[in-house]
């Protein structure tokens, strides 16, 4: 069963943005709940996650930890999904 459902994925090139919905459902388990109550629209396009932040303050503490955030997101989708991090 579960060598069906992995063609499956790569078949419809599915896998990618299952990887994606990981990185994005783990965000507030990375940065905390207060961070994510703060954010929103989180996207991914092209291995690069696009967060809508609300205050110029927390923009910064974000910029800082960008790394940090990266690796942490893409440990817990299980392999590097993502790049970057966009502050917008």
């Amino acid at each position: 069963m579960k060598a069906a459902i992995e063609e499956f994925l790569d078949s419809f090139h599915l896998r990618d943005k299952l990887n994606e919905t990981k990185v994005i459902q783990s965000w507030e388990k990375v940065v905390g709940q207060m961070v994510a109550k703060n954010t929103s629209q989180l996207h991914i396009r092209k291995r690069v996650l696009f967060v809508k932040v609300n205050s110029a303050a927390l923009r910064n503490e974000l910029l800082f930890a960008r790394q940090k955030i990266i690796q942490a997101l893409n440990r817990e989708a299980g392999g590097t999904i993502i790049d970057e991090i966009v502050l917008n």
